[in-house]
This record gives structure tokens, sequence and C-alpha cells, in this order.
């Protein structure tokens, strides 16, 4: 069953070549919806526009040796360690659901477009499928944020639920799809439609934010570097003027790890 390629066992029911349409339709409606998330909210002018105020207010011009240097931490430490998250659980959580769902549509795409391979692109595929199933559930039931801090019932949706509720229910249905034997019937069904909406629903779901955060956190390294910081203070209360223009007298001679202070446990009071 791991090493099985369950769309050539579909291919004797549907052709292989509108399998292959499918996939094509549904990389076109990611790039379209996209696209067209970019030009209604604007997020590339925003972003450009940042970028040039960010150059022209720097203290200094950054080097293309620099330039390199930030794209490659931005690349390592932004996108392929999620280091945005402070949260470690959250942070496991993302890069299984991240990497779960590179496997996933790259073993599919191989599998659909080459009926022949199976072995270790069925094997990513299913494991692919299964880390996102783990990332996925242990985000949706005891990470979110409405639901381990404010109490919220996890059954509770929202619009800005479509993106993982689809991922979900995609890789999930596939899953238990390609377990019963595969082949056309409900389950099959079910999964072509929780794919529709996951690649279909991008304009209206989260999808298109896997695009967006490499930018924006390469803008946010560049802010520092320059000297701008995006407007915010740089100064920090180790910095001496910065503790002798203190408000809070008590605060002037305090050292600076003063304990855990609110993190010391969850915030599980509600």
């Amino acid at each position: 069953m791991f090493t099985s390629n369950p769309f050539a066992v579909l291919s004797g029911s549907i052709p292989i070549g509108v399998m292959q349409a499918y996939v094509i339709v549904m990389a076109l409606l990611v790039a379209g919806g996209t696209l067209f998330d970019v030009i209604h909210k604007g997020s590339a002018r925003y972003f450009f526009e940042n970028w040039r105020n960010s150059k022209r207010k720097g203290a200094r011009e950054l080097g293309s040796g620099e330039l390199v240097s930030i794209a490659v931490q931005t690349a390592v430490v932004d996108v392929l360690a999620s280091g945005e998250f402070c949260n470690v659980k959250r942070r496991i959580a993302h890069l299984l659901g991240m990497y779960g769902f590179v496997l996933y549509v790259l073993a599919t795409v191989v599998m659909v477009f080459n009926p022949a391979a199976g072995g270790i692109w069925a094997q990513l595929w299913w494991l692919g499928g299964l880390m996102v199933c783990v990332g996925g559930y242990w985000f949706w039931f005891f990470i979110r944020v409405d639901v381990a801090a404010e109490g919220r019932s996890p059954f509770r949706i929202m619009r800005a639920d479509l993106f993982i509720l689809s991922l979900l229910a995609s890789a999930t249905l596939g899953l238990i799809w390609a377990a019963t034997g595969g082949g056309v019937g409900v389950l099959f069904w079910l999964y072509i439609l929780a794919n529709t909406v996951l690649f279909a629903g991008v304009p209206w779901s989260k999808f298109a934010h896997m695009f967006f955060k490499p930018a924006a956190a390469f803008e946010k390294r560049l802010a520092m570097a320059n000297g701008t910081a995006e407007n915010l203070p740089t100064q920090s209360r180790d910095d001496p003027e910065q503790r002798k223009r203190h408000s809070m007298e008590l605060l002037l001679d305090a050292p600076m790890d003063m304990g855990l202070g609110i993190k010391r446990e969850a915030p599980r009071h509600y």
C-alpha cells in the first residue's frame, strides 16, 4: 500500500490525461489567485514602497555582499526554519505542515504525470500527508491562540480557517482514499472537492501568505541592517543612554534579566 501509486490505480476509471489536466488547472488557479490577491490587497506595491523608503531613509547603503548575506539568512532562518515563531510547539507544527505539504504536492504531481512512478514517490506522498495531518491537527486542537489561550471551542470556524481546514481535508481524505484501495467513489469525490477548495480558494484564504512572508522577512532584515528599523526605536534598556532617560526610576538600576514574569506559565486562566 505504501509503495504503490494510487493514481495509477485510478487511471483504470479516469483517463490519465484528465487527471493531468486537473493538476494543471489547480496550478493555474493558485497562480491566478495569488496574482489577484496581490493586486486586490496591494501587497506588491506596499513592499516596493517600503523598500524604496527604507533605502532613502537608511543611515547607510548596503553593499551587494550584505544583500546576498541577508537573502541567505532570510531563506535559511525565516523560510526553511520558520524562525519567526518564538513558540517552539508552533514552530514544530508549522514545519511539519510546511514540509509535509511540499512532499505531498510534489509526490502527487510526479505520480500523476508518471503513472509508473511508485516506490519512493508513493512513500514520500504518504509521509507528506501524515506530516500535514500531525502538524495541522496538533495546531488546530492544541496550539491555536483562540483555543489554547482564550478557551474557545476548537470547532469554532471562521473564514480565515479556510486554508488550514481545506489542507487538512485534502491530506486526510487522500490518505483514507488511498488506504481503502483508491478508485472512484464517495471518498474520491470528497478528496477532489477538498483539493479544489484548497487551490481555487486562494483569494479567500491564507494560501498566498507563503509567497508574501519571505518578502516581508527579507524587507525586515534590510530595514534593521540599514538603520531604518521600520521606524521603530532601536535603543533598548541595556543601552546606557536609554536607561538614563527612563521614566520609571525603579527600572534605572534593575537587572536586564528579571525572570520569566508572565511567561512563567501558559496563558490558560480563562
